[in-house]
């Protein structure tokens, strides 16, 4: 039996939400199979270390070091959320996201950080991720994993605006590197909490 929930996500050839994406077409499909992984499984306390190891770069703005977290066929996604009625069957606007990008347009948005255009983090932010509720879930490929996770991104700015705070949700696709040796990201899904983001701007990644 489908729930209301699933009902409410649209599939496509990269998983939900990918198919009112740009880039959905050229997103890893691989998806989640079965019940979560126990917490004593090696592969969620793999996949936990390395959501915590992420969370501290992005805190440190490391985005070099980031950059090489990610697969080359990354589909980094952020739908807009919108408020309807329980019924709609959908809860994003279709074709519109806050991010849709590939690691080609990830690594630009990171160089220019280091140019004098990057006025929005000049001053830069000061960032502190919190990453709980991890889950994990095997796919049909054994090199790959389904996490779950919630986020709390807490940003502050200069001295006089007020902070700013995100929560949401991740659904992330993790790839075994090629060397056996710690994994990599290659897809990821961020379903924030509010319809209107209260934050200066998104120079920042979740």
């Amino acid at each position: 039996m489908t729930s209301a929930r699933a009902r409410q996500r649209p599939t496509g050839n990269g998983g939900p939400y990918s198919a009112e994406s740009a880039l959905g077409g050229h997103a890893p499909a691989l998806q989640r199979t079965g019940r979560s992984l126990p917490f004593s499984d090696e592969r969620h306390l793999q996949a936990h270390h390395w959501l915590v190891e992420e969370a501290y770069l992005l805190d440190a703005q490391h985005y070099d070091e980031w950059l090489d977290l990610l697969t080359d066929d990354i589909h980094y996604l952020m739908p807009v959320r919108v408020s309807t009625a329980l019924g709609a069957g959908y809860d994003s606007a279709p074709g519109m996201a806050h991010f849709d990008e590939n690691k080609y347009s990830l690594s630009r948005r990171v160089a220019r950080f280091a140019t004098e255009h990057a006025w929005t983090e000049d001053p830069p932010s000061r960032l502190r991720h919190y990453v709980t509720n991890v889950r994990t879930f095997a796919t049909e490929d054994p090199g790959h994993v389904v996490v779950d996770s919630a986020v709390l991104l807490y940003r502050s700015r200069g001295d006089v605006r007020e902070a700013a705070v995100v929560s949401a949700g991740r659904e992330d696709l993790l790839r075994r590197a090629s060397d056996g040796e710690g994994w990599l990201l290659a897809r990821r899904t961020i379903l924030v909490d509010d319809a209107v983001l209260r934050t200066q701007n998104l120079a920042i990644f979740l």
